[in-house]
């Protein structure tokens, strides 16, 4: 279902966390990583940009973790004079308070990272992130984890956890050279239940009518996520989404996932039927999410 959000505002690659009795949801924007602050988690303020860093620009899919009583931003961004895309790298900023504002600390991976998802597993922290593998079978974006040495520095040594492996993951064909087509799999969310591992994952490009929401799982009491193998469900070959357009909205993807009182909200970014490429439309939405012996289900929309 859609959010109610203000005016016109769009939301790309929403990340959710709830802190202090309140729901904090940060997005995408040009210009900075965008705040919105809800009490219900249905109904949204715009809180204006909570970081913004001088000659940089396209504040991709941020996220927030709480280490150590600190709020620690993971965004990619790229310089205001670059055109490549491909310039995006992650960095980390940290604030006290969950509205921050955020400051910069350093950067974190080396271009191209985006989408990173820091999360905690026995004891220790890892980030998933995306980045370019040009000599796979399916070149292109895939993920990976790598374990953190701390909030700000990760041991660079990443591990691939989810390949794009299907015709349904090409994000545009012959991209760089002719007969050479470009997978995507990005915007990587982990979490666990039981001794299921799950990480949802979007593939292909937004614009696409194949851009879903997909997933990976394994089965393990492993709690070192560098260790653990994934495997996509149903299998590497075989296009069935957790999560695709329907007749009420198209683009659906990127999403994070928000437990409370043992149930899951997936939140994810979409966009209404007939709206034009052209413009920045995609906003936020939310689903419940049932995750049941190794399989992942959405209720209705």
């Amino acid at each position: 279902m859609k959010l109610d959000l203000p005016g016109k505002r769009s939301q790309p690659d929403p990340y959710v966390i709830k802190a202090d009795g309140k729901y904090y949801m940060y997005a995408t924007h040009v210009e900075g990583v965008q705040l919105y602050v809800s009490g219900d988690k249905l109904h949204w303020e715009f809180a204006g940009f909570c970081y913004v860093r001088e000659g940089y620009k396209e504040y991709w899919a941020p996220a927030v973790a709480y280490i150590d009583g600190k709020y620690y931003l993971y965004v990619s961004c790229m310089p205001a004079d670059s055109a490549d895309d491909h310039s995006q790298r992650l960095i980390v900023a940290v604030s006290e308070t969950p509205q921050g504002p955020f400051a910069y600390c350093r950067d974190l991976v080396p271009p191209f990272s985006i989408d990173a998802h820091a999360v905690q597993s026995g004891g220790e922290w890892f980030l998933f992130y995306s980045t370019n593998d040009y000599n796979a079978a399916c070149a292109g974006t895939l993920v990976v984890v790598d374990k953190m040495l701390s909030p700000t520095q990760v041991c660079g040594h990443p591990k691939a956890v989810v390949r794009p492996t299907m015709d349904e993951e090409i994000f545009m064909r012959d991209r760089f050279e002719k007969g050479k087509d470009w997978y995507t799999v990005e915007g990587a969310f982990y979490f666990r239940k039981g001794d299921w591992h799950y990480i949802t994952y979007s593939g292909n490009c937004y614009k696409s009518p194949y851009y879903y929401i997909g997933y990976a799982r394994a089965r393990t009491a492993e709690t070192d996520l560098t260790k653990i193998d994934f495997v996509k469900y149903p299998s590497d070959l075989e296009y069935r989404p957790l999560l695709c357009r329907n007749e009420k909205e198209s683009g659906t993807g990127h999403n994070c996932i928000l437990e409370e009182d043992g149930r899951y909200y997936l939140y994810y970014h979409g966009r209404d039927p007939g709206t034009p490429d052209g413009q920045e439309t995609r906003t936020c939405r939310v689903c419940e999410l049932l995750a049941q012996d190794g399989t992942l289900s959405v209720l209705a929309r």
